[in-house]
């Protein structure tokens, strides 16, 4: 019995599933060109070049892949041939190449961006392999380059989800694409980003990302911080999702109300990254099933509808320069799982989507597009924004 206690003992616990399963976004590689071969004095001889790494870009990857991919997270590629009597001109080394995820970063170890790959087959140079010996090298083959080089993924997708823990961001995706993201009744956060796909009758596919919430301070890497934040960068659409009662982490942290929800959102973005404001923006207001909401959302229309003069009365620490743009603001509850309310989230989704691709279209090529398009753009443009539904 003893014996047996003392075996259990050394069982080790397995990790609970979400850290076995875990979403990995950023990894470093150490990368080394091939050394060149040896020259042959004798007949003049040049040693063949040594091969070089390179990354390249492949749809339907992620950087687990990657991992389990390479037996070490060293890659060197091939030595070139060193020059002989019988082949005076030695073969280069082989190239070594990893395949990526689309959307990857490489940086090198001083942090300079190297190129970043999002088209499918894209092809970067991270370690050139070093010069067969030659007459200027004194027929000595020289060393391939070596650095270590950081792997930082960025989702593509059409939506990103943005708000605090809890505000409803799981329960949307599950209702609108066949993903199965962790849904509770308590404030926790989405510990890795999930992808889901909108289908609609016609066969268009929009692309929706859930990332981590967001808590205060995400800016400077409290909570999860950057890991949260740079993912929105490849999104086209921000749709916030707000809980009409408010937010609070704890008991601990202050109670934000749903108006200074909206403001700390737009203030931890704009400290982030500015530019990123300048995104279409839809606001969803969530939870309209609890108690009293009807009249929450009654008594913050117009503040939702000029933002600016809301900020104004806010404390100087959590109000924001740039006011973010709101495109469409809709108050619904998720959990209710509503067919119309969910068709009509998806149909404003796709019309901004549309609205400002045909706009950017027309900035890039002036007035090559047929005038329908032109016709149609103009008329979404009259519509008044924001619209509460």
């Amino acid at each position: 019995m003893v014996l047996l206690t003392q075996v259990l003992d050394c069982v080790k616990k397995l990790p609970r599933k979400y850290l076995r399963a875990r979403f990995i976004d950023t990894l470093r590689l150490n990368v080394r060109g091939g050394t060149g071969g040896a020259g042959l004095p004798r007949y003049g001889g040049l040693g063949g070049a040594g091969g070089n790494v390179y990354v390249i870009a492949k749809d339907g990857l992620n950087l687990g892949n990657v991992v389990k991919s390479l037996k070490t997270k060293r890659i060197k590629a091939d030595s070139g041939s060193d020059s002989s009597a019988k082949g005076i001109i030695g073969a280069p080394g082989q190239d070594k190449i990893i395949s990526v995820p689309r959307g990857v970063m490489i940086y090198n170890q001083n942090g300079v961006l190297l190129g970043e790959l999002n088209e499918d087959n894209t092809k970067l140079l991270v370690a050139k392999g070093g010069m067969g010996g030659s007459e200027q090298t004194g027929y000595c083959g020289l060393k391939g380059e070596t650095q270590t080089i950081k792997l930082d993924v960025k989702l593509i997708a059409d939506v990103g989800l943005v708000g605090f823990p809890n505000a409803g961001k799981s329960t949307f995706l599950a209702a609108v694409s066949r993903a199965k993201p962790k849904i509770a009744s308590y404030p926790f956060t989405t510990i890795r980003p999930r992808l889901g796909i909108m289908k609609y009758e016609d066969d268009r596919q929009i692309t929706v990302a859930d990332l981590p919430g967001l808590i205060e301070g995400a800016h400077m890497n409290i909570g999860m911080g950057h890991k949260f934040l740079k993912h929105i960068e490849r999104t086209k659409l921000l749709l916030f999702i707000i809980d009409i009662q408010g937010f609070q982490l704890s008991f601990k942290h202050t109670r934000r109300s749903c108006l200074e929800t909206v403001v700390l959102l737009n203030k931890e973005i704009e400290l982030y990254k500015p530019d990123l404001l300048k995104m279409p923006t839809i606001i969803i207001i969530n939870k309209m099933d609890t108690e009293n909401a009807d009249s929450i959302l009654k008594e913050i229309k117009p503040a939702l509808h000029d933002l600016s003069d809301y900020v104004a009365t806010c404390p100087e620490e959590m109000r924001p320069e740039q006011i973010i743009q709101i495109d469409d603001i809709l108050p619904v509850s998720l959990i209710s799982k509503n067919k119309k309310e969910i068709e009509t989230i998806k149909e404003r989704i796709r019309n901004i989507l549309d609205k400002y691709e045909e706009q950017r279209h027309i900035a890039q090529y002036g007035d090559s597009l047929d005038l329908q398009l032109i016709d149609r753009i103009k008329r979404q443009s009259e519509q008044r924004t924001p619209t509460i539904i």
